[in-house]
């Protein structure tokens, strides 16, 4: 990126301001990229840890899968799922906070007795397969937010912040230049002035 600039000490100024701002906020970008990564990682082991318990809760009832053909998997639904945002590391995310399920009423009489254990299955299930999805989005939120941050870093590091030392050495260089070149001038300037005033003393 061509850093646009003029020759002179007020541009050098605004460049040297802007170099600190950048010089200042990257070890906190630098910071925040690392804190998401962490955060990142720690959702997609959560998630990862919800499908496994899912998996095993599922091996664990495929004993019953003929009784599940007998249960009305209609007495239960998921009513209310309740959430609050939090922040990590700076970024808004939704945390799960609770799950209300609905279960209809059936008659005691006339259902098999393990239905309240199947509703109580079904939930827990219900419980897990959300709460992995959550970790999931959670898992996306950060990572989006982690790449935008990275792109910021190198944008800071690799591009802008050498983009304005180039610059400054330029304008530097420039303003050493015609100081001396001003100063040569002076020099000349006073010779012959001296050399003048000498040959009208003569």
């Amino acid at each position: 990126m061509a850093i646009k600039f003029q020759y002179n000490k007020t541009a050098l100024q605004e460049l040297n301001r802007q170099l600190k701002i950048r010089q200042r906020a990257l070890p906190t970008l630098k910071n925040k990229e690392s804190a998401l990564r962490v955060e990142v990682k720690k959702a997609k082991d959560a998630a990862t840890a919800r499908e496994e318990d899912l998996e095993r809760r599922m091996a664990d009832y495929e004993r019953m899968v003929r009784l599940w053909k007998e249960f009305d998997p209609g007495l239960v639904a998921v009513e209310e799922v309740q959430l609050k945002n939090r922040k990590i590391a700076g970024i808004k995310v939704p945390v799960l906070e609770n799950i209300v399920f609905q279960a209809k009423s059936y008659s005691l009489f006339n259902r098999p007795h393990w239905y309240a254990d199947g509703i109580a299955i079904l939930k827990e299930l219900a419980q897990i397969a959300i709460e992995k999805q959550f970790y999931l989005r959670m898992m996306e939120l950060l990572d989006r937010a982690r790449k935008k941050t990275t792109q910021k870093v190198n944008l800071y590091e690799k591009v802008q912040i050498p983009g304005y030392e180039e610059a400054i050495l330029k304008i530097k260089r420039f303003l050493e230049d015609e100081e001396n070149l001003s100063k040569a001038a002076q020099k000349i300037v006073k010779k012959r002035q001296a050399a003048a005033s000498a040959e009208k003393t003569d």
